[in-house]
């Protein structure tokens, strides 16, 4: 990989980030268009309760999420000898196919399933796609790169998905999809000019990636993702009812609501970049503690206008902080497997994305109120700090058994000690 100059780096990292922009827009737009979407595809359900509609068309957000859960180990394993910057192209086309079909498609199980397919090239392309940035970036800087194509995501969440979400409000919110579909066909265009060919890993093969699987580590950081963030999700899914039914703001205010979301998304993603390149474990605990915060100012202030903005933007800024933190401690964990390490961070994510969602929703359909899934949040982000716990007590014990076994009275030296993360 060869790029000569700095204006040559900003810009193959830019191209990079605009695809971290779009599948942000592609995520998140459903979450302010949830009553749109329950209103036009189950119009029967909706007439009859709104709240049941709304959890019902959540499902989509869950389909999404499982498409990542599914596609990022799978893609990532099987393409793993694929050229990184052809790959990232064919992801593109999949985005773009997908996110089409989801415009135009008439049913809600026909939408559901587009949302499930639009989901499997997202972690992958995030994995491989920060793998190139740190590159990119060069030697001790692996957090800044893989913040950098996260940043687009966050950026999304400033001005994409409440610049889109208002679109579909007004357009309808198959135009808002069709929106999506026309950034994917511009990344695609910005990662075929600007971002370098570069060599396949040789020495890469399906089993080896696979072998990340083996270990325990693996899992553990998994449940961390999944479990911790689902409590940032469960709220976020349904940040439209929320803002509409107990803050008693219009519709018209949940773009607004959404920005404030990306403005700490932004904060937060390049704060955790940086953080984790300092130290991966102090990043996740404080990042894991600042999250129940967050969710904590939102059960007790969402009901006035500033209480649910400053819980939009502690949400947003917590929950970009630590995803930097977690993809390097995966990476770190799972060896040598370093593409589906790095594509494992965001089925792990979205799997706390499709948990949050379809949690959440249950909440609410069984008539605790809006606040409930804020409630639960707290809940599961206390049990993403039990599951750091766990990844970094069972690695202290793996590093003491090994020291204890360099060396033996009767026969010397056994083996080397194992390397702290």
């Amino acid at each position: 990989m060869t790029l000569t100059t700095p204006t040559s780096r900003a810009l193959a990292l830019i191209a990079l980030a605009m695809g971290g922009f779009a599948i942000g827009s592609t995520e998140f737009v459903a979450m302010g268009l949830l009553p749109n979407i329950a209103e036009a595809l189950l119009p029967q359900q909706y007439a009859v309760s709104p709240d049941a509609g709304v959890a019902h068309a959540g499902w989509l957000v869950s389909a999404y999420a499982l498409g990542v859960v599914v596609g990022a180990p799978t893609i990532a394993a099987i393409s793993a000898t694929f050229p990184r910057k052809g790959l990232i192209l064919v992801l593109l086309v999949g985005f773009v196919v997908a996110t089409v079909a989801s415009a135009v498609l008439p049913s809600f199980g026909l939408v559901l399933v587009a949302r499930f397919v639009a989901g499997l090239p997202h972690g992958a392309y995030f994995g491989i796609a920060s793998i190139v940035a740190g590159d990119i970036m060069g030697p001790g800087k692996r957090g800044k790169g893989i913040a950098m194509v996260m940043l687009g995501l966050s950026i999304a969440n400033v001005v994409g998905v409440p610049a889109i979400t208002w679109v579909g409000q007004n357009a309808g919110w198959r135009t808002a999809y069709g929106v999506v579909s026309v950034l994917f066909a511009l990344t695609f265009l910005a990662v075929a000019a600007f971002v370098p060919r570069s060599p396949r890993d040789e020495h890469a093969t399906i089993g080896r990636e696979l072998r990340a699987f083996r270990s325990p580590q693996v899992w553990i950081v998994m449940g961390l993702g999944a479990v911790g963030f689902g409590g940032f999700f469960a709220v976020y899914s349904y940040i439209s009812p929320l803002v509409q039914n107990v803050t008693g703001l219009p519709e018209s205010a949940v773009p607004l609501v959404l920005v404030v979301v990306g403005l700490g998304m932004v904060v937060g993603g390049v704060l955790g970049g940086h953080l984790a390149d300092r130290s991966v474990k102090r990043t996740i605990y404080f990042g894991m503690l600042a999250l129940v915060g967050a969710l904590l100012v939102t059960v007790f202030t969402a009901q006035w206008t500033w209480g649910v903005f400053l819980g939009a933007f502690l949400l947003g800024a917590t929950s970009s902080a630590i995803p930097p933190a977690v993809q390097s401690r995966l990476m770190d964990v799972a060896g040598d497997a370093r593409t589906i390490a790095a594509a494992l961070n965001h089925s792990a994510f979205n799997i706390g994305n499709s948990l949050g969602a379809a949690l959440g929703g249950a909440v609410i359909a069984a008539g605790f109120g809006f606040l409930a899934p804020a409630w639960l949040g707290i809940v599961l982000a206390l049990l993403g700090l039990v599951v750091t716990a766990v990844s970094y007590g069972v690695e202290r014990r793996t590093v003491r058994g090994a020291g204890l076994r360099t060396t033996s009275p009767s026969t010397g030296p056994i083996t080397a000690p194992v390397p702290t993360v």
